[in-house]
Formats: structure tokens, sequence, C-alpha cells
């Protein structure tokens, strides 16, 4: 074989192949390629096609990578994978996708609305859309199927096996969700499809199917698929109208113009953030950016004591300044492992020499609170256990966020807890041991916690404040006393099985204690200054519950004694008697007016009641069965008619309905209008 050409490199189908695998090109904004200084080779082998050819299989849902899932799935649904195509796609579809998803939410990444959760959760309805049509499960399904990912590839992947109670949970209530939404969008195609027919037409319209998918998230394919089952068409082209305006207009709301990179200097970045606040520098590079018509410069120095945002914290403010002039950093971002500094204007002069200067304030507000959520992190596994893991944060110096995985809420007592424990090693001012460039066995051993999914090179930064040990790039104070205080403000859940926290240290913690302390003065102001406040309070709310029942009392023997006055006055017309009123009182009270007078007169009975109170009017008409069935007035048709005399509307059932409105002065026309109305 030596010196003999393996392949015809003039083979179109080869330069395709040659083209896609070997990456050898820098595409610049203008769309000019650029030689790279290195050449790459991607030859897309991934582990399922290496399975696939190591077991001489001719897909790889035959391996056994996916068969023992496939084969749980033909045991859950009844069905038997290899006999009808659809199910069989069905059944792969799922079992990739499980293992997508799971994988997804044990890496800490929850589905949403926006970004990568909205990947995952677009991903997860895709499995139950066809679990739902070619498997026919109309009830949350996919969650059964981890048991048997854990038990195949738990022993590799184990954060499967530690989060298997937080992948149940969100998946069987996202299914449970989105089934809803099926359940839903099956109505109202069944509606359209109603309508359609008795207009004579046979194709839903594009607008209707993609409002369908836009705001409830009911797939168009569905949709089709309802439709030819019910012999009608979707108008597609339409669809695709409508879809590619919504993708314009996200476009436009999002679009970033990003310029090429102007070099002045050669060289890499140093980040020295760790050590110094301010640091000499020059600019390495700077681009202009545009997005959504707002222009501004992104630059990248040779040393940066500025910290890019990244980890949940967010990136440094400061300036740039040299003998002529001084620019704002407005924010750091992180990319290319590299601080990216933001400012609005370009330096007049980028090649001068610059002193870069941190906004002292600001990091150390932020660093504090990023120390703090590392002392809450290690607080809530000593109080709620260790099944504790952190799923986000964020840290700015305002205020700090952590989301953590918790299958109940927190009860007042364990933040309690929680918040004594974080406060207490505050108290004790724990020196920051910071451990650089450690080897990752060695820093495991100092007991190190680590986020699962997230990337680690060989050497790693483990941040320690006594017993807290954790992997962390982030900027952090030199001790635990310098975060002042700690105080919870809010618990709440914002997903299955993650609980959020969010709280405040230091200057803000003070300034909520003097925000209680005046709340707490102006409410004993309302009550002269009272020594005892709570029981002054409580002795309050027992007198106002006390009058609020006289009030009751005396407000239903009033409605008695109306009423037996509405009684007196009756009309008979037709043979039908008719009550009529207008009262100045309050709009539950003349509806509960109404229905003692039809309790009193079941039968061949028509009540009116008009009432303003607070110059609104509100029109209240309550009819007997025996006139709604043999005689067919409806009070909802009676009342919308005559609430325009009141410039209102309103509806109800057939036997009783109300309607407010702006017009008090048109209330009586009203009543009566509905009498007329009534055609006795």
């Amino acid at each position: 074989m030596a010196g003999r050409e393996l392949v015809n490199k003039d083979d179109p189908q080869v330069i395709e192949i040659w083209n896609l695998v070997f990456m050898q090109f820098n595409r610049k904004a203008d769309g000019s390629l650029e030689k790279l200084s290195m050449n790459v080779i991607d030859t897309g082998m991934g582990f399922e096609r290496l399975v696939r050819a190591l077991q001489g299989k001719h897909s790889n849902y035959d391996t056994d990578v996916f068969q023992p899932i496939i084969k749980e799935i033909e045991r859950l649904s009844n069905l038997k994978y290899g006999e009808k195509e659809e199910t069989d796609v069905a059944m792969r579809v799922v079992a990739d996708h499980i293992r997508a998803v799971s994988f997804s939410i044990a890496d800490g990444q929850l589905p949403s609305n926006a970004k990568a959760g909205y990947v995952i959760r677009r991903i997860l309805r895709r499995a139950v859309r066809y679990a739902y049509t070619f498997l026919n499960q109309k009830e949350a399904f996919l969650y059964k199927l981890i048991p048997m990912l854990v038990h195949e590839m738990g022993e590799a992947y184990p954060e499967l096996a530690a989060q298997r109670e937080l992948i149940t949970r969100v998946m069987k209530e996202e299914e449970d969700s989105f089934l809803r939404t099926l359940s839903n969008g099956i109505k109202m195609i069944n509606n359209a499809m109603d309508v359609m027919k008795k207009e004579g037409k046979t194709e839903l319209d594009g607008t209707q199917a993609f409002r369908l998918f836009d705001t409830y998230g009911f797939p168009l394919d569905l949709t089709e698929l309802i439709c030819r089952e019910n012999g009608y068409t979707v108008d597609e082209k339409q669809f695709a109208v409508e879809m590619q305006k919504q993708k314009e207009r996200a476009r436009n709301a999002a679009q970033v113009d990003n310029g090429d990179w102007v070099e002045l200097q050669a060289g890499e970045q140093h980040f020295v953030g760790y050590d110094y606040t301010e640091y000499e520098c020059h600019i390495l590079r700077y681009r202009q950016v545009t997005q959504k018509k707002n222009t501004f410069y992104e630059l990248v120095l040779d040393n940066t004591p500025f910290y890019g945002e990244m980890g949940g914290q967010v990136g440094d403010q400061g300036v740039l300044v040299s003998e002529n002039e001084t620019v704002d950093i407005i924010d750091t971002k992180r990319e290319n492992n590299q601080s990216i500094h933001i400012v609005k204007k370009l330096p007049e002069h980028p090649e001068a020499d610059f002193m870069a200067c941190v906004d002292t304030d600001k990091r150390e507000a932020s660093a504090a609170n990023h120390s703090a959520t590392h002392l809450l992190d290690y607080a809530l596994k000593q109080v709620l256990g260790d099944h504790v893991e952190q799923k986000g944060s964020f840290v700015s110096p305002d205020t700090l966020r952590f989301d953590f995985s918790h299958f109940q809420k927190v009860t007042d007592e364990e933040i309690r807890q929680v918040e004594r424990l974080v406060n207490d090693m505050i108290r004790q001012d724990i020196v920051l041991e910071e451990f650089r460039e450690t080897p990752i066995e060695e820093a495991k051993k100092l007991g190190a916690i680590a986020l699962f999914g997230e990337k680690y090179g060989d050497k790693v930064r483990v941040v320690k404040f006594g017993p807290s040990v954790e992997f962390c790039g982030g900027i952090h104070a030199h001790s635990t006393g310098h975060i002042g205080m700690f105080k919870i403000i809010s618990e709440a859940s914002v997903a299955a099985g993650i609980r959020r926290i969010e709280a405040k240290t230091g200057k803000e913690c003070e300034e909520l204690l003097y925000q209680f302390e005046d709340g707490i003065k102006a409410i004993k102001a309302l009550f002269n200054n009272a020594k005892d406040l709570q029981s002054t309070i409580e002795k309050y709310i027992n007198e106002h519950d006390a009058m609020k029942k006289q009030v009751e009392l005396f407000q239903a023997e009033a409605v008695e004694r109306t009423k037996e006055k509405l009684l007196s006055q009756v009309r008979v017309i037709n043979g039908v008697k008719v009550f009529s009123a207008v009262l100045p009182v309050k709009p539950e009270v003349a509806k509960d007016l109404v229905f003692k007078v039809r309790a009193a007169e079941p039968e061949h009975s028509l009540c009116v009641v008009g009432s303003v109170f607070d110059n609104r009017p509100m029109l209240n008409v309550i009819i007997s069965e025996d006139l709604v069935k043999e005689h067919g007035l409806n009070a909802g048709q009676l009342v919308r008619e005559a609430a325009k005399l009141i410039q209102g509307g309103g509806g109800g059932q057939p036997h009783f309905a109300s309607a407010g409105g702006k017009n008090a002065d048109g209330i009586s026309a009203a009543v009566d209008k509905v009498i007329e109305l009534a055609n006795l």
C-alpha cells in the first residue's frame, strides 16, 4: 500500500467530507476567511457510534447503550419494538431524549423558558409528544424510565444516582404541565374544527395554528395530525409566515453585531485580581459591538485586576486611567477564559499606558456576598442534610441568591438555624485559606466540593473558610468578619425539587434592619405608642371581629326587612310576580337579597335589584326555574342588554346574572329595561 493514494482527492464527495472534518479558517465579521495558525480535525466519532462499530450493529439504538431503555419502554407501554415504524421512531426518540434531559438536570440545568433551559424543555416536550401520540401514554410516562437509566449508567455517572429524586420530580412536573397543555390544545383544535364544519371550511388557518404553538406550546405536527384524522388540513404557508415574523422580532430584539478585533499588541492576558485592585496595563486588542442600536467597545488588557462575570458573580466595574483621560469600565464579561472590559467610548489613545482601577466598594460587597454563599451552602447541608446541592447562584454588590436541591419548604425554624450557623462563622472571623493551582486530586483530598458539570482542569483553585471548602474561581472576602452580618429575606420554590434563598449581608443588612425598625415605629404610632404592641394589636383584632359580626347581623336583619318590603310590593304581570327596587347598598347585599326573594317565591317570579355603592352601579337579575325552562327567559341576555344604560356589561347563567357599570344615573332605567325586555 506504500505510495498509493487511498482516496481520490479530486472527488467532490471527498472534498466535501474533508471540508467538514478539517477546520482551516476563521470567518471574520465581513465574511472573509482568515487562515488558522493550527488546523483541527473533527471525525464526529462519538461514543455511541464507536459502540455500534465494536458491536457490529446497524444502528446506535441496537447497541446495549439504548436497548435496556427501549425494552423498559416496551414493558411500560405494552408495545413491541420492531413491529411498526412510527412506534419504533417514538421509542428511539424517548430513549434518546430521556438521557439528554436527565443528564442536563443532574448537571444543574433545569427546564425553563429561557436560553439553555428552554432547549431542555423543548427536548423533553418532544419526547412527551411522541409518547402521547404513538405510545398511547396520556399520563406522565418518561419519569418512570429513570430507574432503568440509573441502573445502566449510574456506575459510570454517579451524579445520576445522587440526583435521582430531583430528576424524577422535575421530569414528572414538566410532563404533567405539558400534558395539560396538550389537553387544552386538543380542546381548542376541536372547537376550531367545529367552527370550520359550520362554515364549510376544510383548512385550519395558519395564524390560529401558530397561536396554538407560540402561546400554548402546542406543536404544529400534532395540530396537523389531529386535523388530518378528522379530514382537515392546516395552512402551513401562513404558519411559516407567522413563524418567520416571530424569528425576525426575536432577531431584531437580540441582534448583536460584533466587529473584528483590532490588534494593538501581541501577548496574552494575565489576571491579577486575586491580589490587586489596581494594576498597570496596556490594551492588547479591542472591537466595536452594536446591540439594539447601542454601540460600545470591548477591550482586552495585558494585565487586569477586573474579575469577569462567571460562576454567578457579576463582573467588576471601575476605570481605566492614563495621563490624559479616564474611561469608565461599566462591566466585565468572561470570554475564552479572559476578562473582556466593556466601555461606552474607546480611549482617544488606546496605545497609551493605563492604570486599571477596580471600584473597591462594589468589589468588596460582591466578595462578601460570594463568601456568604459558601457559608450558606455549608450551613444548609448541616441543617437540611447532605442531599443539598448547589443548583445556581447570583452574587452582586447588593444581594445574593442561592438555588439548591431540597424537596420541601424550608421551615422558619430551619431558616433561623441556618442564619445562626452563618452568623456564628462570621463572628469567628475565619481567615480565607486559598489554594491556587492545586492538583485536582489533592483538592479533592482537602474535601473541596465540586459542582457536577463544571469543567475543571488538572489544577484548580480551592477556597476554604474553616469547615467550608469549595472549588471556586471567584473573588472572596479576606475573612468572614468582612461579611458583617447575614440575613435571609426570602425562601421559595423555583422548580420541582429546587428552592431559592435570597439574602443580604453587610451594609445592605444594616439598611434592612433600619427598614424593620422604621416599620415597627410607624405601627406603634398607629396604636398610640403602646408598650406591649402585640397585645394591643390582638385586642384591636378581637374588637374588630366582634364588631364585624354585629355588622353582619345588622346587615342580615336589614336584608330580611328589605326582602319583606319587596315581597309586599309585588306586581303581577300576566301571572308572573315581578319584584324590583333600586337600593343604596353594597353589591354583595343586593345579590343576597335577590336570592332570598326567589327562595320566598320560587315559582313564576322575576326579581331585579339595582344598587349603587361608592357611585358604582350594579344590576342583579334572578328568574325562577319554571320561567327559564317553560318561557325561555334568560337572565344573562337580559342583563347584558340592560347594562348598556349604566355604561357597563356583565352576564351569568339563565337563572341569575349581574352587571356592573359606570353611569349610576342610569340604574333605575336599567331595572325598568330588564322588565321590558322580559316581555311579560
